[in-house]
């Protein structure tokens, strides 16, 4: 007779349970839409991820998340002016959507959780990744979001900028856009907030067939606040998508992004800058699918690593069989500041098919003495020459999305990291 024992939940295990134990009533959705959450808790019930799983063997989840903040949807939250200037904003704030959405020509936007209540959109709980810790802790409490359709054919004269602000406690959103064939979009995901919070956010993109979307994840939780996002999408035929995910804050950060070429001729781009500083945590983890011909991608991530900071890139692309003529790049570049400061990255090609052009790569170095020597010798203070060269380093990324106003707004946020952490 075998003998299976329960494992002992954590404190912080424990707390989501409870927790979820005296919202389900409050939650929105119909009976289909309880019965995911009861699983998304199951989930959680039989253990966060360990080291042993291998998607989290550099974050160990079940021992850094510590302890779970109570939910505090009264707390109050100030205003934030959008990352640049004229954008149209869709906010939350401490999990539940602000306002009405505004009108704007071409885009239909309503509350997630409206959709909830009547069920009509349960299907916004399905958007699941192996071993998924995050999704189903979102989906077990998420009760609001926005749900964006942008038509065919339109070209947004603006960014969309959706907006997830917390202060402290708990916050859980999802975030499904779809943007139709021909359409032409700009937008602008904004994680920020204050105190200690446990934020996970759900969001999700799909790209119709000749459609070309910019999107911006830009996390700047504090450094009590603990942050679980992801972020999918799917990409249409002759479809161009150009992701740029820039972390700058937070405790504990994990960052999932889950790609998808459907269509031939589809293309994916993605650049990511993580600055990590003091004692925080930072894991960011793609997975994309090569799943038809003809498609191509191209990922640069820079990392930027001072004071006790671990950072973690995990890169993991699937060339499907039938995916002949893929071009996939991937490369992961790391500059370390101090002693104390480590990054781990572990780029992955499983490739199936046999007429492919594909390869990764990762290096990790120092501030390159001779080059600050060079800098203080013509009167430049070792700080501000410091600063010099790790703006050089990131800028390269930045200035790839080829927009001055947004490249304009990353530089800022980045001086302002490296003001605080340099």
């Amino acid at each position: 007779m075998n003998v299976h024992a329960t494992p002992q939940l954590t404190g912080a295990e424990a707390s989501l349970v409870d927790a979820f134990g005296h919202r389900l009533a409050d939650l929105p959705g119909d009976a289909a839409v309880a019965m995911k959450r009861d699983a998304a808790i199951e989930r959680i019930k039989a253990g966060l991820p360990t080291r042993r799983v291998e998607a989290w063997h550099y974050t160990d989840l079940r021992r850094l998340l510590a302890k779970v903040p109570a939910f505090d949807p009264a707390a109050a939250v100030g205003r934030l002016e959008p990352l640049i200037a004229g954008s149209t904003v869709l906010s939350l704030a401490n999990g539940v959507a602000v306002d009405k959405a505004p009108r704007t020509e071409g885009i239909a936007a309503r509350r997630l959780n409206e959709s909830l209540i009547d069920g009509s959109f349960a299907s916004a709980l399905d958007l699941q990744g192996p071993d998924d810790a995050v999704g189903a802790l979102n989906a077990a409490f998420v009760a609001d979001g926005w749900l964006v359709e942008i038509a065919d054919g339109v070209a947004l004269p603006a960014p969309l900028e959706l907006q997830n602000i917390q202060a402290g406690g708990q916050s859980h959103v999802r975030l499904p856009v779809s943007v139709g064939a021909g359409a032409k979009a700009t937008i602008v995901e904004r994680q920020t907030g204050s105190g200690d919070g446990l934020v996970s956010s759900v969001s999700s993109v799909v790209v119709g067939d000749g459609a070309e979307v910019t999107w911006l994840i830009v996390q700047e939780q504090p450094e009590t606040a603990t942050h679980l996002g992801q972020f999918h999408a799917t990409i249409g035929k002759d479809a161009r998508l150009t992701l740029f995910v820039m972390n700058a804050g937070g405790r504990l950060v994990r960052q999932e992004l889950y790609i998808r070429t459907t269509g031939e001729g589809a293309e994916f781009t993605l650049r990511g800058v993580n600055l990590l500083g003091g004692d925080t945590h930072t894991d960011l983890t793609m997975v994309l699918d090569h799943a038809v011909p003809h498609t191509a991608s191209t990922e640069v991530v820079r990392n930027v690593v001072t004071g006790k900071a671990h950072g973690v890139f995990q890169g993991r692309i699937n060339v499907h069989q039938v995916a002949q003529k893929t071009d996939a790049k991937m490369a992961c570049n790391t500059l370390l500041l101090s002693d104390d400061a480590e990054f781990s990255a572990k780029p992955e090609l499983e490739i199936f098919a046999d007429d492919v052009a594909c390869g990764h790569g990762a290096t990790v170095t120092e501030i390159e003495k001779s080059y600050l020597f060079y800098l203080m010798s013509r009167g430049i203070d070792e700080k501000t020459a410091r600063g010099l060269l790790v703006k050089a380093f990131v800028a390269e990324v930045i200035e790839d999305l080829r927009d001055e106003a947004i490249v304009e707004a990353l530089e800022a946020r980045l001086d302002g990291w490296f003001a605080a952490h340099g």
